[in-house]
């Protein structure tokens, strides 16, 4: 029977921390609804942009406790299990197991009128990957209960930060020529997040998915050898040499993708194996209910590279579950080299400063070697240092300063530069400005450079340029600490 739910109604979702919860949680809200998110560890929401939005609560949850979940659960009237263990072996099956029976149980016990999982595309059968038949067993476990349960079941998911997707990348850029397993010829339909989110929202609106198993796939019906080829172009990288030979395991292909990417073995296992099934929509119901524009591949990659140019990835698979050591910065492999330094000037005297970066003041210490960087990248086709910057003591959103342009400005808060020169990656120069709590005339500067790598080349660069680094760095921040307290100086003698 279809299930009604009504406007602003009150949705739990697990696995909030994870990819697909992190940005499902605001989309719900957005859409009118109040929303619970019962997490191991709330610590992991609170940088969040949404964390203490109204309609968003925050509950620490142990999903092994029914008695507990039960609690935690009343008053819902829907509940998402969005929890999956992305590892290899027997023991992960059996968790997933025991996880979605108690929580079958629990939102039973709870009211709860409504279950959406979202599992695994692919034919039923015995020769399903371990990973996808541990998927068809949680959607068994949660439909053996009382509540009714609907379930979506999607193929590779693109989106910037998904662990898919960045094993593709990562393959695409590192590897001219590699030789693969014979599942680069199977055939795959892959599904940008947006299109996911999507259906996961409208769901809870249309009664007529109640209880259903519901395929989702975006337009396109691809092999994974042509979608490699498709993350080369987008990347501007030339075709790439595929060569399919039929000795290589799931367990060797785990661990090639462990060496190229930053995808752990355990994580890519079992996405390796899933890989030999064939995964394509045969029944276009959520289409139907739920009509949207599905993103072809093209334009999924598009989106997804865009958003980690702009260092905007809204969550990445390493947030998920009990991983220690995740990176600081989603979405692959990406160095740092950061400098911190308490100035005696005001937050106001600091930003000043920063204003003034770049054309005929240059970059305070060492300017000969960024003027020599600017007459290489110039031989090479970049800008270089020669078109300086548009206002010696101002810098608007969008200005190029030398071979840099300002992505980002706030005033007396922040600057971020891009790096518009020739590297085989992504450059950003940012400053963060925070005022000594007690103290107007005290600022915490962090200049942070950052360096996204593009391919095997970006990372023999970043090795070659590190030894400049410190000189470079710390005659920068250096020159900014001087200069502000010369201009704290001079404000302070003016009121005098």
């Amino acid at each position: 029977m279809d299930v009604v739910i009504e406007a602003g109604a009150r949705i739990a979702v697990t696995g909030a921390t994870g990819y697909v919860g992190t940005r499902l949680v605001p989309r719900l809200a957005a859409a009118g609804y109040r929303v619970r998110c019962l997490v191991r560890s709330p610590r992991k929401l609170r940088d969040r942009d949404w964390y203490g939005d109204a309609a968003i609560e925050v509950v620490e949850a142990n999903l092994e406790d029914q008695s507990a979940l039960t609690q935690q659960l009343a008053g819902c009237d829907v509940a998402y299990f969005l929890v999956h263990s992305m590892q290899a072996g027997k023991q992960f099956a059996e968790q997933d197991r025991t996880l979605a029976t108690t929580f079958a149980a629990a939102c039973a016990a709870a009211g709860v009128k409504r279950i959406f999982y979202l599992g695994g595309l692919g034919e039923s059968g015995e020769h399903l990957s371990e990973h996808l038949a541990s998927r068809r067993e949680v959607e068994q476990v949660l439909a053996a209960g009382p509540v009714p349960v609907t379930t979506f079941r999607a193929a590779m998911i693109i989106g910037s930060g998904s662990a898919s997707f960045e094993i593709l990348r990562y393959l695409a850029e590192r590897l001219p020529i590699m030789i693969a397993p014979r599942w680069v010829s199977t055939e795959s339909q892959p599904i940008s997040i947006r299109n996911v989110l999507h259906y996961l929202v409208q769901a809870i609106a249309v009664p007529e998915t109640t209880g259903r198993t519901l395929p989702i796939g975006g337009p396109d019906v691809i092999r994974y050898d042509e979608l490699l080829q498709v993350m080369a172009a987008a990347r501007g990288l030339p075709k790439r040499i595929i060569i399919p030979v039929p000795v290589l395991t799931p367990f060797v292909s785990s661990l090639w993708i462990h060496l190229v990417t930053p995808i752990s073995a355990h994580v890519a296992r079992p996405l390796a194996e899933g890989l030999r099934n064939r995964v394509v929509v045969t029944d276009d119901a959520a289409a139907r209910l739920m009509p949207q524009e599905l993103l072809s591949v093209k334009e999924s990659i598009r989106i997804a590279l865009d958003a980690e140019a702009r260092f905007d990835v809204e969550s990445s698979w390493s947030a998920a579950g009990p991983m220690p050591g995740d990176p600081g910065w989603a979405g692959g492999d990406v160095f740092q080299d950061s400098r911190d330094m308490v100035i005696p000037a005001a937050p106001a005297q600091v930003f000043e400063v920063l204003m003034r970066l770049g054309g005929k003041q240059g970059w305070f210490r060492y300017n000969r070697l960024w003027r020599l960087r600017g007459v290489l990248d110039r031989f090479v086709g970049g800008p270089g240092t020669g078109r300086g910057r548009r206002d010696p003591q101002r810098l608007s959103w969008g200005e190029a300063v030398d071979f840099w342009r300002v992505v980002e400005i706030e005033t007396d808060r922040r600057l971020t530069l891009r790096a518009e020169m020739k590297v085989p990656g992504v450059a950003v120069l940012d400053f963060d400005l925070t005022p000594i709590e007690g103290n107007p005339s005290a600022t915490r500067l962090v200049q942070t450079a950052r360096f996204r790598p593009r391919g095997l080349a970006g990372l023999l660069y970043w090795y070659l340029v590190l030894p400049f680094h410190k000189p470079v760095f710390d005659g920068l921040i250096d020159g900014i600490r001087t200069a502000s307290v010369t201009s704290e100086r001079e404000v302070q003698n003016r009121s005098r």
